[in-house]
């Protein structure tokens, strides 16, 4: 079977822990990708040399790097994924994914993705379900099935061409504006479970010890534009998740902090009211109408 081809964009900042077990995952797909370009923020460690290792082995990946200022956020991660666009926008591909530096998956997994895609030609985004791994076991998040992981999202190309450009947000949440404005757009978005990508380490280890990573969680739901109905709704469901009850505490502090503070969010209206307004059609579904899309 011929499969169509795909690129995938790799951003990367000290990751010299993970980023061979990344590595592997990718050289070992039953289909490999077209071009693979890892984009360097800055990194200190081996990360660099780790990589280029594999770019002298390999003709499909690229090492690039990303100049400017040398702080980590949030949005430094978008500026290295743009980086990587201007290095394949005279590519050919049929599909574009972006793959963190810290997962690992199995050999069939953009094998199995693009076969979801020829089955389904309204689908616009996919991805596998993200497992955090924590001494040695696998953590599941709560996570809503339609939406997507940043570290996992894999799209077709006039589905992503559709957004634009991807949205920087330094307290994090780029991942979630694409599938509210995917859907948006008239596309399906869907994480497979039976698809699992094991996530090397926490999720937003750089903001410090759990407690400190949950307050960021709240700040950045703020900054993402949540309605704040569905976010108490959201946090009072995830009492029992570690650390239990704190964790929701501290979440919805975050999140009032925030609110209280009246701190600026750097998206548009445009964008806030459709994240607010999925939110408030999970909470409380309307009747459809027989016109009304099936997704």
């Amino acid at each position: 079977m011929n499969f169509p081809c795909y690129v995938l964009i790799t951003p990367v900042k000290n990751e010299e822990a993970t980023i061979e077990a990344t590595l592997q995952s990718v050289i070992r797909q039953t289909v490999l990708p077209e071009k693979w370009v890892i984009v360097s923020d800055q990194s200190t460690d081996s990360t660099d040399e780790i990589i280029k290792r594999y770019e002298a082995r390999y003709e499909f990946i690229r090492l690039a790097h990303l100049d400017g200022k040398a702080e980590r956020d949030f949005a430094s991660v978008v500026f290295a994924m743009e980086a990587g666009l201007k290095i394949i926008e005279n590519t050919n591909y049929e599909f574009i994914g972006f793959v963190d530096a810290d997962v690992r998956f199995q050999p069939e997994y953009f094998e199995l993705l693009i076969k979801r895609f020829a089955e389904d030609p309204r689908l616009g985004l996919v991805g596998g379900l993200v497992l955090d791994i924590v001494n040695g076991k696998g953590r599941r998040n709560r996570q809503y099935l339609k939406d997507v992981s940043g570290a996992t999202q894999f799209f077709r190309r006039e589905c992503f061409e559709s957004l634009g450009r991807l949205v920087p947000i330094s307290e994090g949440g780029w991942d979630a504006i694409t599938c509210v404005q995917t859907r948006s757009n008239g596309y399906k978005t869907k994480t497979f479970p039976d698809l699992i990508v094991e996530h090397l380490k926490p999720r937003n280890i750089s903001q410090g010890n759990i407690v400190q990573r949950t307050w960021q969680m709240g700040i950045r739901d703020y900054a993402l534009g949540s309605h704040p109905i569905f976010e108490v709704v959201k946090c009072l469901s995830r009492f029992l998740e570690s650390p239990i009850i704190i964790g929701t505490v501290i979440r919805l502090g975050g999140f009032i902090w925030c609110t209280v503070m009246r701190k600026r969010r750097n998206i548009s209206p445009d964008i806030m009211r459709e994240i607010r307004e999925e939110q408030m059609e999970r909470l409380i579904p309307r009747k459809r109408k027989k016109t009304d899309p099936a997704f």
